[in-house]
C-alpha cells in the first residue's frame, strides 16, 4: 500500500516538473518555483531519462531569483542529508563504546 501511495504521489507531482509548459516568456518561473524545482531535482532527473522533453531546470525563469531559490533548495537538500548521516554515525559510534 505504501508503494502505491508513493507512486501516486510521484505521478501527481510530475505535473510540477520544470519544462512542463506551465511557464512561458510572459509568465516566467520565480523564486518559489526555483525552490520547488530544486527540491524535486533528483526525481526530475530520473523522470527526464524516460521523458526526453522534461528538463531539470526551467528555461523560462525570472533570472537571479529563480536561480537563488533553485540552488538554495539543492544545497539545503543535499547538505541536510549529509549532516543527518554524519550525526547518525557519530551517535552510533558513541553507543558502541
Amino acid at each position: 500500500m505504501f508503494c502505491f501511495m508513493m507512486a501516486l504521489l510521484l505521478v501527481t507531482l510530475s505535473g510540477c516538473v520544470p519544462g512542463d509548459g506551465a511557464n512561458s516568456q510572459d509568465k516566467p518561473a520565480g523564486f518559489f518555483w526555483g525552490v520547488w524545482h530544486g527540491w524535486i531535482a533528483p526525481i526530475t532527473l530520473i523522470f527526464s531519462v524516460f521523458k526526453h522533453d522534461v528538463g531539470i531546470y526551467e528555461v523560462y525563469n525570472s533570472g537571479f531569483w529563480y536561480n537563488l531559490g533553485y540552488y538554495m533548495a539543492i544545497i539545503s537538500g543535499f547538505g541536510g542529508l549529509a549532516l543527518a548521516r554524519g550525526k547518525r554515525r557519530k551517535d552510533c559510534a558513541d553507543k558502541s563504546r
